[in-house]
């Protein structure tokens, strides 16, 4: 599901592809939403990599496996997703499950003129309470 998202419908469903993606372990089905020459920032990428920064889709390949073998249980749950077209910006609003942690995040994604990801952030929030 790579492309420009045209309007807040087509975003949303973006947004739940990438969480199932993520949800199933497919690297290689998140990945195929980003350009090679991706540049992501994570604060976890730092606990991994020792750098916050990772440039080349190739290397966020590396660093997500690494950092999936730490992980036994992954879930995201979508709450909202926002398109903003003239910056061509994809917010992901969701409740990150990483063991027995849940967390609010926000992955902001930059998509270039095809709708591939050319920068990323995964941002982390407060933890999450069970309504």
């Amino acid at each position: 599901m790579v492309g420009i998202p045209l309007d807040s419908e087509a975003a949303a469903r973006r947004g739940r592809a990438w969480a199932s993606a993520w949800n199933a372990r497919d690297l290689d089905a998140v990945l195929a939403h980003f350009r090679d020459d991706v540049t992501f920032q994570s604060p976890f990428a730092a606990t991994v990599l020792g750098t916050p920064v990772v440039r080349g889709k190739e290397a966020l390949r590396r660093y997500w496996e690494q950092a999936l073998g730490r992980i036994e249980h992954l879930r995201f749950s979508v709450e909202r997703v926002l398109w903003d077209p003239a910056a061509r910006e994809l917010a992901i609003l969701y409740v990150a499950e990483l063991d027995q942690r849940r967390t609010r995040a926000c992955e902001r994604l930059r998509l270039d003129e095809h709708g591939q990801v050319i920068e990323g952030e995964a941002l982390y929030g407060s933890p999450a309470f069970a309504p």
